[in-house]
């Protein structure tokens, strides 16, 4: 496997002379190591934009090699998609394994491992998607070994933080680890600037608040049990045949990826034909924009209802903080959806919506720094990204499920 080092090598040029005009030579420079190159540049469009919307000639341009010297290096794209996931868990788990043999006390063992995460992340800023939406492509031997990857990564975290904090349970301290990582990757997912040392010590300032935060008991909260009793009730069956047919787009979605559904399988589980489908929506694309305008549309409206039920700016934050959790814990595969498929939609759809994700953050991060002053609009739109991160990956964790401790760690996260 290669190390980060690897993947970030720049270009190492030898000269080869090359002829041009007869006896004339001109000299020539070519990387030293063409498969590190080919790996990061791989690694950076998949995270982008896709497993299945990346092709072999697409990176071999952006290379500047042709499709046959690419393959000299790589026998197809799958091996060049797992290379990229390798090489990536690899690089995290080669610096924390150097880093939590630095320090004797578990806070600074602590802080020394997430300071190894946050620089192996921002090295990667533009790869990191590889884990959070394109591991599911990966066959099973290979999803497999990922997996027994980014536990041993949690371990690393979970070691020195439960001598930090002894009195965490099992669960709560897998909750913690989940969101501490989950904070540090959300830099990842947003293009917002910072000089690096400024994000490595926000993060840091952030993973402590969620890390020293006292999480409340489970079941506590009516929003908690509003949530599970969302989850348990079925509800009236939906009459509308293009809402069924977006009900069950969604979900197939979500549990399998835009890519491997075809219509003729939305339309099965929908219980018409195929060509039934073509009267609801034109295409499977236009489906996947209606799933995401509809996630949209209930993100605006919890917002609206968050700033119409509160009188200050850190009251609509919390309101809000507990409204985004259970509309998103209620309708989860939605709002997966709608954050790991952007890159599938048409160019148009696609422009449009991410200006109405944009839009979205914007809100959340003005009334952020309304409700802390001292925070400047870009900081709080890491704090918003991380916020949001947070939410989908502690809430695969606990199924989303356990609503009040995610909206604690939530607030944590915004608020401090």
């Amino acid at each position: 496997m290669s190390t980060v080092a690897e993947w970030m090598e720049g270009y190492m040029p030898t000269r080869t002379r090359v002829a041009v005009g007869g006896d004339e030579s001109a000299p020539r420079t070519r990387p030293k190591n063409r498969k590190a190159q080919i790996a990061a540049v791989a690694a950076e469009a998949f995270s982008e934009r896709g497993y299945h919307a990346v092709g072999i000639d697409d990176i071999a341009s952006a290379v500047g090699v042709s499709g046959p010297a690419l393959y000299r290096h790589f026998p197809n794209k799958y091996a060049l998609f797992v290379h990229a996931v390798e090489s990536l868990s690899q690089a995290l788990l080669d610096a924390t394994d150097a880093a939590r043999c630095e320090r004797d006390d578990p806070r600074q063992q602590l802080q020394a491992v997430m300071v190894a995460v946050i620089g192996v992340t921002l090295e990667n800023r533009r790869r990191g998607g590889l884990y959070r939406w394109e591991g599911r492509y990966l066959e099973k031997t290979d999803r497999e070994n990922l997996r027994l990857e980014v536990l041993a990564l949690r371990q690393r975290i979970a070691d020195p933080l439960s001598t930090v904090r002894p009195e965490l349970d099992r669960a709560h301290l897998g909750l913690v680890t989940s969101a501490v990582l989950s904070v540090i990757g959300s830099v990842t997912a947003h293009r917002s600037a910072l000089p690096p040392k400024q994000i490595e010590a926000f993060l840091l300032s952030i993973c402590w608040s969620v890390i020293d935060i006292e999480l409340p008991q489970i079941g506590s909260s009516t929003a908690t049990k509003g949530v599970k009793v969302t989850k348990q009730i079925p509800g009236l069956v939906r009459t509308s045949k293009r809402e069924v047919l977006l009900h069950e787009a969604v979900l197939l979605f979500y549990e399998r990826g835009y890519h491997e559904v075809s219509i003729e399988e939305i339309g099965a589980a929908a219980g018409i034909t195929a060509s039934s489908v073509y009267r609801y929506f034109p295409s499977k694309a236009d489906l996947l924009a209606a799933a995401f305008h509809r996630a949209s549309d209930r993100l605006n409206v919890t917002l609206g209802s968050a700033l119409a039920e509160s009188e200050t700016p850190l009251q609509a934050v919390r309101t809000l903080a507990e409204m985004y959790v259970a509309v998103f814990f209620a309708q989860s595969e939605l709002l997966a959806v709608y954050f790991a498929e952007i890159g599938n939609l048409p160019d148009d759809a696609r422009a449009e919506l991410r200006k109405i994700q944009r839009l979205n953050i914007e809100e959340w991060a003005h009334l952020c720094v309304e409700a802390r002053p001292e925070l400047t609009v870009v900081q709080a739109r890491f704090l918003v990204h991380a916020a949001l991160g947070l939410v989908f990956d502690v809430g695969r964790v606990v199924g989303f499920s356990e609503a009040e401790r995610v909206s604690a760690l939530l607030c944590a996260t915004l608020l401090g």
